[in-house]
């Protein structure tokens, strides 16, 4: 299945996509596993997923934009991949499968007030960045994306949009009206008339050219909210750095040490 390319937003250069997640969380699973041993327990180390398989970044932000998505499930989110579903599995059967003091050992005690091996991990992997408050990124991209609807350009679009979905008996006013219709979100899978919709909203969207016009309003709404809030930008991007650049030394190192296995082989 063809997937969409990552988002070109400016905000994505400060916000970790899916697959920089999970460069994180293969680090953490590897200095987990050893600070576990150094406990004299094991840690099973989970491979991660293949790299097309992961779910790009702000997939859906515009709504429904690929026809084969919209074909095969409508608005409901797409099914994970095979790697990417053995993976999240894999990861969940470990939790299931710890017996007590292994989980006290990798997650810590609160009774105790006791760090675990996965906060150990944590601090590791953001040793020399700054503390920084996140919710300010997800308030300013809230905020920014909201403004590029109702930006002149993005509601023309919207309009022409409206009048060609109207065009096939859908009746929305914008593409996220669209997406939470309560008769998709109530349905456990699409219905034929779900089907229907989305591939009419991907239609249209490429006739009038949404995409492209609330991507570069968007665009320049958050490169004025970058420039507003410089310093704390650049401190995102330097602590995003950091952490990226620290796993993948942990993941480099494992590697080396493993004489060549992948990251995710289980160390004997």
């Amino acid at each position: 299945m063809k997937r969409l390319s990552n988002s070109s937003s400016p905000s994505t250069a400060y916000n970790f996509s899916p697959a920089e997640i999970m460069t994180i969380e293969a680090a953490e699973d590897l200095l987990i596993r050893d600070c576990m041993r150094g406990q004299g327990m094991e840690w099973n180390v989970v491979p991660l997923p293949a790299g097309e398989d992961i779910e790009p970044q702000n997939r859906r932000r515009y709504g429904v934009v690929e026809p084969e998505i919209g074909r095969l499930f409508g608005y409901h989110t797409p099914s994970d991949r095979p790697s990417v579903a053995q993976y999240n599995a894999a990861r969940d059967d470990r939790m299931k499968q710890l017996s007590p003091a292994a989980r006290r050992a990798a997650y810590g005690d609160p009774a105790e007030d006791a760090d675990g091996c996965s906060q150990r991990a944590r601090e590791i992997l953001s040793k020399d960045t700054q503390n920084i408050d996140a919710s300010l990124f997800n308030s300013l991209i809230g905020q920014t994306f909201d403004e590029s609807r109702r930006d002149g350009d993005v509601g023309v679009a919207f309009h022409a949009w409206s009048a060609c979905m109207r065009e096939k008996g859908f009746h929305y006013p914008d593409p996220l009206a669209a997406v939470t219709d309560e008769r998709w979100m109530s349905a456990g899978s699409p219905s034929r008339l779900e089907i229907m919709a989305a591939e009419t909203d991907v239609w249209c969207k490429e006739k009038t050219d949404l995409v492209p016009i609330w991507a570069a309003a968007e665009k320049r709404i958050q490169q004025d909210a970058i420039r507003a809030h410089a310093a704390y930008f650049r401190a995102l991007a330097i602590n995003k750095d950091q952490q990226l650049e620290a796993s993948r030394r942990v993941l480099a190192r494992a590697t080396q040490l493993e004489d060549g296995a992948g990251i995710g082989g289980q160390h004997e």
